[in-house]
C-alpha cells in the first residue's frame, strides 16, 4: 500500500498590473476580481499597478517584478488586442526565458465556450521568467474570471495534481528575526 503525502498550500505574493487607457483604480473591475481571487484562495497582493498602455512602461514594470525576490506572479490584464494601442504581449514576451504555450491555447480553448469565435481574437499569453510566472490576460472581467477560474487558481495551487506551476517559482525569502 503507498502513502501519499498531502501537498501543503503555498501562498505565493502576486503582483496585478492593469494596463488601460480609459480606467481608474476605481473604475478597475477586472483587476479587482484578480485580488479578490487571489486573496480569497489564500495568496498575498504583493503589489498593484495601473498603467496606460504603453509598451516601454509596461516593460518595465513588469521586468522589475520579474527581478524582485518577494514576486513570484504577475497577472496582466489588457493590452492583448489587436487595436493600434494593445501592446502588453510585445511588451513583455521578450523577457521570457521559456513560453507557456498551452496557457493561451486553454484560454481560448475554455473561451469558446463562453464568446464562440471571438476568442480567436485573445492574445493571451504567459510565460517564466527568472523564477516568476508572467501571465497576460485580455482585459475584460469576465475574461480574468476566466482564466483564474479555468487556469489560475489550480496551477498556483502546490496541491493540485499531477502538476502546478508552484515548484518553478523562485521561493520567497523567510522573514529574518531580530536577534
Amino acid at each position: 500500500m503507498s502513502h501519499k503525502v498531502e501537498a501543503a498550500f503555498v501562498p505565493l505574493n502576486i503582483a496585478v498590473l492593469t494596463v488601460s487607457d480609459t480606467r481608474t483604480l476605481a473604475t478597475d473591475t477586472s483587476g479587482q476580481l484578480l485580488v479578490e481571487r487571489l486573496s480569497a484562495a489564500g495568496h498575498r497582493l504583493a503589489a498593484r499597478l495601473l498603467l496606460k498602455d504603453d509598451l516601454y512602461h509596461i516593460r518595465a514594470v513588469v521586468a522589475a517584478w520579474i527581478a524582485d525576490k518577494d514576486v513570484q506572479v504577475v497577472l496582466i490584464t489588457g493590452g492583448t488586442g489587436f487595436t493600434g494601442r494593445d501592446s502588453t504581449p510585445e511588451a513583455v514576451a521578450c523577457l521570457f526565458d521559456k513560453q507557456v504555450d498551452g496557457f493561451g491555447e486553454l484560454f481560448r480553448h475554455i473561451s469558446m465556450a463562453e464568446i464562440g469565435t471571438s476568442t480567436v481574437q485573445s492574445r493571451a499569453l504567459a510565460g517564466l521568467a527568472n523564477g516568476t510566472l508572467v501571465c497576460c490576460l485580455p482585459g475584460s472581467t469576465g475574461a480574468c474570471a476566466t482564466a483564474w477560474d479555468g487556469i489560475l487558481a489550480e496551477q498556483l495551487d502546490a496541491r493540485h495534481r499531477p502538476c502546478s506551476f508552484v515548484p518553478h517559482l523562485k521561493p520567497v525569502p523567510l522573514c529574518e528575526t531580530r536577534g
